[in-house]
């Protein structure tokens, strides 16, 4: 679980947490994450989320505890977040506008609580998500009255969302697609002690499939997004690398399921998703002893 450099002064490192998307997948993380909740276990400096990971974070740094369980086992169920009848019509495949509206009146985020505890434990937030224009990761730092924007941004994947988010007058999209585990972002701001939450089992390689083609075909008005896209798999394979071998001085703790998830990206069985959630949180009960064990000693 843990990849380890040489060892610095434990007072000055910065630490940092990285959670990757994945859909429905991000089930996984929220387990984690509320195992982080119950155990009072919060050592990172900085806090960098893409698509449904960085839903997830955005809950957790509220205090609200339970909320990304709930989300994903009731809401994001609902056949009006999730249909394919909706898709082949020429709506959403994964209807964002409806989930950020049903989320505003059932289970909203407390963006000011989120900043506020970011701001009183000097503490950073980074959403990551694409920009259409250059296929470039779009680095954005949330306050309480564009966190939901920069989420929505950031979970918009191509083919599943139509259309794209506009962030500060730049056309933005998934955040997966330039930067899908921004571990080496994590280490460009200082951090040298890393944690991971994955959503694929450890050493998972991604290769391009068919939806990378349509994606790409699809977005070919934006020729640098669609270069990025059919560039994706390699872009997540040199951040598996960064996590397999970290630079000298860097250690990182990786938190991924021991198997394949039982959800997929679109998965809307509460079994299943209860079940990846209860992984989740065995996996966070083993990263909070790993770390306590390495750094805490």
């Amino acid at each position: 679980m843990a990849k380890k450099g040489s060892r610095k002064n434990l007072k000055t490192e910065k630490s940092a947490l990285v959670a990757e998307g994945g859909g429905m997948r991000g089930v996984f993380a929220a387990g984690v994450l509320d195992v982080f909740f119950e155990e009072k276990f919060d050592p990172f400096n900085i806090y960098i989320g893409v698509s449904a990971g960085a839903c997830n974070l955005s809950s957790h740094l509220a205090g609200q505890y339970g909320r990304n369980r709930r989300l994903y086992t009731d809401q994001m169920t609902r056949d009006e977040f999730i249909s394919i009848g909706k898709f082949l019509a020429g709506g959403h495949m994964m209807d964002l506008d409806w989930l950020w509206d049903i989320m505003a009146k059932e289970e909203p985020l407390d963006t000011r609580g989120a900043a506020s505890n970011l701001s009183r434990k000097k503490k950073e937030f980074i959403i990551v998500a694409t920009s259409a224009a250059t296929g470039e990761p779009m680095y954005l730092s949330p306050g309480p009255e564009n966190m939901l924007d920069f989420l929505k941004a950031s979970s918009s994947v191509p083919l599943l969302y139509r259309g794209f988010i506009e962030i500060d007058s730049v056309q933005a999209t998934d955040g997966g697609v330039s930067d899908p585990i921004p571990v080496a972002r994590a280490f460009e701001m200082g951090a040298s002690r890393i944690a991971v939450i994955r959503t694929r089992p450890s050493g998972y390689v991604k290769r391009p499939g068919l939806e990378t083609f349509i994606s790409s075909r699809l977005l070919r008005r934006h020729p640098k997004l669609s270069l990025a896209i059919m560039k994706q798999a390699g872009t997540y394979g040199r951040s598996v690398e960064f996590i397999a071998d970290p630079p000298p001085g860097v250690s990182v703790i990786e938190i991924s399921p021991p198997r394949k998830l039982l959800s997929g990206r679109t998965t809307k069985d509460r079994m299943l998703l209860t079940a990846d959630y209860e992984t989740g949180r065995e996996s966070g009960r083993n990263a909070v002893r790993t770390w306590r064990e390495i750094f805490e000693q």
